[in-house]
């Protein structure tokens, strides 16, 4: 496993640096990757808290906590993204464990709902998420929701 530095912040607090590295990072694995062209700045991101999980000093993984109410009724997190260059190191999994026990921090421990892309069904799954919908398109990508009680 790769050493980690993790650093969170609400949007007001980014500093000008570490903003581009997450648009960065969001546009070379949603738009670049995954050939998804959308509207990635939804106005979410200045009342949502930034997860950053750094190795060598750059950015390698990224999530977008929010509060209860601004997406789903319940807290949630998205965006989540691992930069090509440490997939398969497990950082993922780090990833998810800490929006997770972040959001329990941050707004109380509660339920948190997800629209995962269905392909990672299984990976968050594994961390306690279950069904709590049917499968949709999203950008041309099927997604479904997934909540944690």
């Amino acid at each position: 496993m790769i050493e980690i530095e993790q650093i969170i912040k609400p949007f007001h607090e980014l500093t000008p640096d570490q903003l581009y590295s997450i648009l960065q990072l969001r546009s070379e694995v949603f738009v670049m990757e995954q050939h998804c062209v959308y509207q990635d700045m939804d106005n979410k991101d200045q009342q949502s808290m930034h997860l950053m999980l750094y190795s060598a000093h750059k950015l390698v993984a990224y999530s977008r906590l929010l509060p209860p109410g601004l997406y789903y009724s319940e807290a949630s997190f998205g965006r989540i993204i691992t930069s090509k260059s440490i997939r398969k190191e497990g950082v993922g999994k780090v990833l998810v464990k800490e929006a997770i026990e972040n959001i329990y921090q941050l707004f109380g421990k509660q339920a948190i709902r997800i629209g995962a892309q269905y392909y990672l069904f299984n990976f968050y799954a594994s961390f306690g998420f279950k069904k709590a919908g049917d499968i949709y398109l999203e950008d041309g990508i099927e997604h479904i929701e997934m909540v944690k009680d």
